[in-house]
């Protein structure tokens, strides 16, 4: 029996909204088959009379993140390449992405998350990006949340690879609301600021709105590829901090 498709995607409000659900429970990787489902469905529903997207997820969890063993030296380089080209599809997607998020956003999923707009997130959120715990880094959200939040608070979670409950990551602006139910709250921002707007000058907002972030995010996406490809990799800490998680063990830094 083959497995079932990674991500639910359905036309809601008239065709005015955009869903897309992650449907792998509980943990929602965001792994290959993932990021080529997201890609996919931006692509086959670019264009048309949408006002917007809303991204969720099945379960109780939003995402734990990658796949560790697609971030191993010989699966790394297409894991980040595939990661990148949606992380920019979703910045030029002609029409705004909220995202509502429970539970744990992980690693790649805050990653992806990020690369939206507007995040409701639920109560018991938790938002963080734990890769340095692996002895490697986080790319895309070392370009993404310095947009975000302060320069001091990104340099925060990016270093320490501690998470955010809802609250706190309101108060630096990580999220944009805390609500019970936020896909009821994402649906509900859509029908009263984006449902009644013309597609046509939404995305032409965007375009405008975006001017100097989606550039910078570009350049800045190929730079930090190159150091975690180039330099990161060929460190002993990286690898065995890879191979410690697999292996359910310490990891023993050689700081190297």
């Amino acid at each position: 029996m083959a497995d079932a498709a990674p991500l639910a995607v359905r036309l809601e409000r008239d065709g005015a909204l955009l869903r897309l659900t992650l449907a792998r429970p509980k943990a929602n990787l965001i792994d290959a088959a993932m990021i080529a489902a997201l890609s996919a469905a931006l692509a086959a529903h670019r264009g048309g009379a949408q006002r917007g997207v809303l991204l969720d997820a099945e379960g109780p969890h939003f995402s734990f993140g990658a796949s560790v063993e697609e971030h191993l030296p010989d699966r790394c380089a297409a894991m980040l390449s595939s990661l990148h080209a949606l992380i920019v599809a979703m910045l030029e997607y002609p029409a705004p992405i909220l995202v509502a998020v429970r539970g744990q956003c992980l690693g790649g999923g805050l990653e992806v998350a990020l690369a939206g707009g507007l995040v409701f997130a639920a109560p018991d959120a938790q938002l963080g990006q734990p890769e340095m715990k692996l002895g490697v880094f986080a790319p895309a959200a070392s370009c993404l949340l310095p947009h975000r939040v302060s320069q001091s608070t990104a340099e925060d979670l990016l270093l320490s690879g501690r998470s955010l409950g809802a609250a706190d990551a309101l108060r630096v602006g990580l999220v944009d609301a805390v609500a019970d139910d936020p896909a009821a709250a994402a649906l509900a921002y859509f029908d009263a600021h984006y449902a009644g707007k013309s597609a046509a000058a939404l995305a032409c907002a965007l375009t405008a709105a975006r001017g100097l972030y989606l550039p910078d995010v570009r350049r800045r996406l190929a730079e930090v590829e190159r150091l975690y490809l180039d330099t990161l990799m060929k460190t002993h800490d990286a690898n065995e901090g890879l191979a410690a998680f697999l292996a359910k063990r310490p990891p023993q830094w050689e700081h190297r």
